[in-house]
């Protein structure tokens, strides 16, 4: 049932980066919490923001009074966003309400932070990608009751500047199943969850069919209800139940009276088969699918009447693509029967950087391969052209995809023999590395630590004289004997600094490196870095994924020299600190040309070849990060054995050659670990570090109830708030862990690296830590 009031356009996108081309809400809304700006100042700061955006998106193309605009603006993440919009927010937050019950922008921050004894909401990564977003409550006592009206003022700011924008929210069902019970929902042992949140679906609906009517009055034609939770084979709802759930929201919300047209777009893989039924006879106006992760789905009842948005182009990669295949697939699309289709990006864009022409310091044959997020704008425009003027106007453009495609493969480097060789005479003990209780032995006595042993996770806080010396080496300012002098003497301060605080294992505080990935794409071959291509991470935080464009190897030592010379200044075991190959994947653009498992290999080999210098160098202790395993999980079941098959092994590959004598570390953080736990196992680390504080130690009954026996360090101190945990607070989830795992396995560490936290409220934090650690050991019978 098409709109004929309101077509829909034929080319779009599905969202676009919100942080600005050089960060600029970053950096306003940090200033805003640091104190330097008001709330008013904030919020010029967006609305400017956002009205350069959507001039810039008209200049690309797009049109200003089509629809074609998304509003997708965020201050913090678009789940929070449509959680406080519906007054989804848990008790202790109830107190920031003003008078009219609404939530404000100092609430919306507060629950996103945490403040006083007030814990954040918890965080997690929005499915299979790097991004982070926070995690409702909701439970039977959740009174939804539209509590803010952001959404309708932003359309309203649009339409007075010329522009007919077209809203972004996250849907219902999403809303409700990527949702956690609340606290007074939970049964009387804490731990399994009496209520589903999904429960809640028909008490929901009408706030947000008051949303969808505040929107049209506002200006809108079209809203666009993002749905990605239907095509997810991983969340604790099923799939069935997922789409029973779309066509019970879709039919409340598509009968509205007072409401705009509706997308739903559902991207990150193929939608079930359930839900594209589902949605296919809801009443609603059009539905957009992701066809770079998913084929073209089948025909379905109430095609008819609605346009079809075909997601061809890949909003998750920086790669050109096929457009010529981009194209046979539209017309594929098109068989289906439906009024119309258009063209579309698979998901929001804002998974990738702004723009190519910004990085001038690429090589230029390389920088010709690449599509950021303006240029997939362009490659939208020209498929959207194809389908008003035909495919002849746009032969051209779909030639030179073509070309570059074709270049691309035969480059040099692209594919080097040596390193092919290497990989192809793997054999299964190169992934092995010997009984579990025997190295545990070793270590033990190599070592010497004390029970509850105290650690961090790598990273100490990365202060403005560090970003401004690396700064000012990266422009010749400053030159290479003075910034290694400057970071040897930022390292030896950390180091003193932790022997003060009293902990037990001790890092270097990887002041030399920008970022986890970044500083080892820069010394591998295979790699690209960028200036410019910052991607949101989370809230106020964004990274630079490197681009990862061909065969992988290391030219010479990464890490080594800086570890040596750390473990020279203390007689306390230093670690060693590298980031595993699935995360160097997971936080990098990688090459789409070859099997994930072929290029983790390449990585885990030159990992390999560094773990061994550090040995050799007398490192004892190394870890080795990752992070994003459980993040690459596929959302589909049959694809998730063969994930979990290569990423274990390439971490397996890296670490295999490492003596018994040496103990190696991992380090997970902030996703849902249930579905992995045995694979975590897998990885036969002798210790993995988790993420566990802002949860509250859930995880921890997982490992316990999975016979997980390895050294385990569930996170006691959550490093994404500026919160500091009192000993109290910490004491109680290390009596937790205690309690449910074995004694002489458990470590005790923060969630994650502190490279984002200032200097005061790590070290009050990490005496806290250790009191806790050594009022645990003290209460341990001799």
């Amino acid at each position: 049932m098409t709109d004929p009031r309101h077509p829909f356009p034929k080319g779009t996108i599905l969202g676009y980066p919100r942080i600005g081309r050089r960060r600029e809400l970053k950096r306003a809304v940090e200033a805003h919490w640091s104190g330097a700006i008001d709330a008013a100042a904030l919020e010029q700061s967006a609305a400017e923001l956002r009205r350069a955006t959507r001039e810039h998106l008209a200049a690309l193309g797009l049109g200003r009074d089509d629809s074609s605009i998304p509003e997708s603006f965020s201050f913090y993440d678009q789940v929070h966003d449509a959680a406080v919009a519906v007054g989804a927010l848990p008790e202790r937050f109830a107190g920031l309400r003003d008078a009219d019950g609404r939530i404000g922008l100092e609430a919306y921050f507060t629950a996103a932070r945490g403040a006083g004894e007030d814990a954040p909401l918890e965080m997690t990564k929005w499915f299979d990608t790097n991004y982070h977003y926070l995690v409702p409550e909701i439970g039977p006592e959740t009174v939804f009751a539209l509590s803010s009206d952001r959404f309708a003022r932003q359309v309203a700011e649009a339409k007075a500047d010329g522009f007919t924008v077209r809203p972004v929210v996250v849907g219902p069902v999403t809303l409700l199943a990527l949702a956690k019970a609340t606290d007074a929902a939970h049964s009387a042992d804490g731990r399994e969850e009496a209520f589903d949140p999904l429960e809640r679906l028909d008490d929901l609906l009408p706030v947000y069919a008051e949303l969808l009517a505040g929107l049209r009055a506002a200006g809108a034609e079209w809203v666009q209800l993002d749905e990605p939770a239907l095509v997810s084979e991983s969340l604790p709802a099923a799939p069935k139940r997922l789409a029973d759930a779309a066509a019970r929201a879709y039919a409340v919300l598509g009968a509205a009276a007072e409401r705009p047209a509706i997308l739903v777009a559902a991207g990150y893989a193929q939608l079930s088969e359930q839900a594209w039924s589902a949605l296919g006879a809801a009443p609603i106006e059009a539905i957009a699918v992701d066809l770079t992760r998913g084929g073209v789905p089948g025909v379905v009842d109430g095609l008819s009447g609605k346009t079809l948005v075909g997601g061809v182009v890949d909003g998750r990669n920086i790669w050109r693509g096929d457009l010529e295949g981009g194209w046979e697939t539209l017309s594929q699309l098109a068989a289906l029967g439906a009024a119309d289709i258009a063209v579309g990006t698979s998901t929001s864009l804002q998974h990738v950087p702004h723009d190519v022409a910004d990085e001038t310091a690429l090589d230029p044959r390389l920088a010709s391969w690449l599509a950021f997020a303006d240029q997939k704008v362009g490659q939208v425009v020209t498929l959207a052209t194809g389908l008003v003027r035909g495919r002849p106007a746009i032969a051209g453009a779909l030639g030179e995809a073509s070309a570059a495609l074709a270049d691309r493969r035969s480059a040099p480097g692209v594919r080097d023999g040596a390193v092919r060789g290497r990989a192809s005479r793997l054999e299964s003990r190169d992934f092995e590395r010997g009984d579990y209780d025997a190295r545990v032995a070793a270590q033990e006595a190599e070592l010497d630590l004390p029970l509850l042993p105290t650690t961090t996770i790598g990273s100490f806080p990365q202060t403005g004289d560090i970003r401004r010396a690396r700064a000012s080496h990266g422009r010749g300012e400053l030159a290479g004997t003075e910034y290694e002098r400057f970071l040897r003497d930022e390292i030896a301060r950390v180091v003193t600094l932790q022997e003060d605080i009293g902990l037990d294992v001790l890092v270097h505080g990887e002041a030399e490196r920008n970022d986890m990935v970044q500083y080892f794409a820069e010394h591998l071959d295979g790699f690209a870095v960028t200036e410019n291509g910052w991607v949101q991470s989370y809230g106020s935080r964004a990274t630079r994924p490197s681009i990862l464009w061909g065969d992988v190897s290391r030219p010479a030592p990464i890490t080594v020299a800086w570890s040596t010379f750390a473990q020279s200044l203390t007689d306390k075991p230093m670690k060693g600190m590298l980031t595993g190959p699935v995360t160097i994947l997971a936080w990098s653009f990688v090459r789409d040309d070859q099997p994930l498992g072929e290029t983790a290999n390449q990585v885990a080999l030159a990992l390999r070849d560094e773990i061994a210098d550090l040995e050799g160098a007398g490192i004892r202790v190394i870890q080795v990060d990752e992070p994003a395993l459980r993040e690459l999980l596929p959302l589909k079941r049959a694809d998730q054995p063969p994930y979990l098959e290569w990423s274990v092994g390439s971490f397996r590959l890296a670490t295999a050659g490492a003596a018994a004598s040496t103990q190696v570390h991992t380090h997970l953080c902030y996703s849902e670990f249930d579905a992995v736990i045995d694979a975590i196992a897998a990885l036969d680390a002798d210790v993995t570090s988790i993420e566990a504080a802002r949860s509250r130690g859930e995880v921890i009954g997982d490992i316990a109830s999975s016979g997980f026996a390895a050294g385990i360090g569930p996170g006691v101190y959550d490093i994404h708030s500026p919160r500091i945990p009192s000993v109290d607070e910490i004491t109680e989830l290390l009596d937790r862990a205690v309690a449910e795992l074995p004694l002489r396995r458990v470590w005790v560490n923060p969630d994650c690296g502190l490279k984002t936290r200032g200097y005061d409220e790590t070290v009050a934090s990490l005496r806290n830590l250790v009191a806790a650690a050594q009022t645990a050991r003290a209460a341990v019978p001799a």
